[in-house]
């Protein structure tokens, strides 16, 4: 049956919200459905060629960001922030590992979160749970949280001014190897990742003084003066994908122009869903969750789904496993995928399957149960003679509170110091650079 952008709706599509209006919800979307592209096929088809290099076992995905984007929190000191600390943490990964990083962050685009339930408590008070700031907001207010498709559009506007700002980082002088320092923020800085971080910039600094001292035009390196830096984003609200879903004059290829990639999440991924019709269809690189509830038998046919033509680059496999369950869950799906021949990317989240609640009742992590999935990711893969090819982190350039341990420890009683998140705990700046010279070791060994 012919693929078309909308042809989901005729099947069951989870964690959708109910939205009062569907006259408004369509005039949305049809308005949507007229914007620009936020990225741009070539973009899309680099990007793959990029994680195509990773299905090979000859470069290494750093995926990134925020767990949930906020309205709120858009600024473009924010963006600067987050974006530093991925460029600190992919300097870090390369120049200690000597293996080429794609960098790809959770940015302009995430705003929509999958929930486990439709409800939730406050205060002896039931309201629909938070799904997102392209949905409603996260105010604990009837009214609040009323899906509003309106919102959508916002979320363009607001994905189109991030990537705007990312485009100029990244393609201009910040991202040059020459402000390697800068990338350092104050607070980081003064931690012992700070530190050590500042060594490894200062020995790139000299490095590029060397190569102009031999007659190297540093001016005439792009690679040293600018960063590829794509986007992504799990693709969960189905009409604000489909609406900026377009298909490629003279070809019969179509392409979501919302992200250079999307993501299925765990709660999303059956093989006969309305996110798996959606994926299958669209030529961007897409990302599939993989936990151990699922079958070898039903990773195969979501391989067959969303890769048919065994493409490398195509499809990665982003394991959320949690520490205590990806020894005995993990080897048997990655030989089978293995046997079968798809050139898929097996990458590691090691955020979602270790959160838990504290006993001060707020929803967190432990750094050393991240670092530990990791660790076990990188043995499973050395046992089988597979490639490790990434991570998928949850975090901020911003001093949060909101994970527990590191190397700059936060104790449990630091956790409300500075909470910020609008749904699930997220790595602070110090941690993420802790967690890139450990994930650049087991590169190495």
């Amino acid at each position: 049956m012919a693929w078309t952008p909308w042809d989901w709706m005729e099947r069951r599509a989870e964690q959708q919200p109910d939205w009062p209006d569907p006259l408004a919800l369509e005039t949305a979307t049809k308005e949507l459905s007229t914007f620009p592209p936020l990225v741009y096929p070539n973009e899309i088809a680099a990007l793959k060629d990029a994680l195509a290099q990773v299905s090979k076992g000859k470069a290494f995905v750093l995926q990134a960001g925020d767990c949930a984007e906020s309205f709120h929190d858009h600024s473009a000191a924010s963006v600067r922030r987050r974006l530093k600390v991925i460029l600190q943490m992919a300097v870090v990964l390369t120049y200690s590992s000597g293996v080429p990083v794609v960098k790809v962050g959770r940015i302009a685009g995430q705003y929509a979160k999958p929930r486990s339930s439709p409800m939730e408590k406050y205060k002896g008070v039931d309201l629909p749970s938070f799904r997102g700031h392209i949905i409603h907001d996260d105010a604990f207010d009837p009214e609040a949280r009323r899906p509003d498709p309106t919102r959508l559009l916002e979320a363009y506007n607001i994905s189109a001014s991030t990537l705007n700002l990312l485009r100029s980082l990244t393609r201009g002088g910040f991202a040059d190897l020459s402000q390697v320092h800068n990338w350092n923020q104050e607070f980081v800085a003064t931690s012992s990742e700070g530190e050590r971080y500042d060594t490894i910039a200062s020995e790139i600094t000299r490095a590029l003084k060397f190569m102009a001292a031999c007659g190297i035009d540093l001016a005439d390196e792009a690679a040293l003066g600018q960063v590829d830096f794509w986007t992504s984003h799990e693709a969960l609200l189905l009409h604000y994908e489909s609406a900026l879903t377009h298909k490629v004059a003279n070809t019969e290829l179509y392409y979501d122009l919302s992200a250079h990639m999307i993501w299925i999440g765990e709660r999303t991924r059956q093989v006969d869903s309305a996110h798996v019709r959606y994926a299958s269809g669209v030529s961007n690189p897409v990302g599939c969750k993989v936990s151990p509830k699922i079958s070898i038998d039903e990773l195969l046919e979501l391989c067959a789904i969303l890769d048919p033509k065994k493409q490398p680059g195509r499809l990665t496999l982003i394991s959320r496993m949690g520490r205590s369950q990806i020894e005995e869950s993990l080897p048997d799906l990655v030989e089978a995928v293995r046997n079968e021949g798809y050139p898929v990317i097996w990458s590691c989240d090691p955020m979602h399957g270790n959160t838990f609640v504290s006993d001060t009742g707020y929803k967190t992590r432990k750094f050393e149960d991240v670092l530990e999935e990791i660790r076990l990711f990188f043995e499973v893969h050395k046992s089988i003679g597979t490639w490790a090819g990434g991570v998928h982190i949850e975090l901020t350039g911003d001093d949060v509170t909101e994970c527990l341990g590191g190397s700059e420890e936060v104790l449990l009683t630091e956790l409300d110091s500075n909470y910020n998140t609008i749904c699930d705990p997220r790595l602070n700046a110090r941690q993420s650079l802790d967690l890139a010279y450990r994930v650049a070791e087991l590169l190495i060994g």
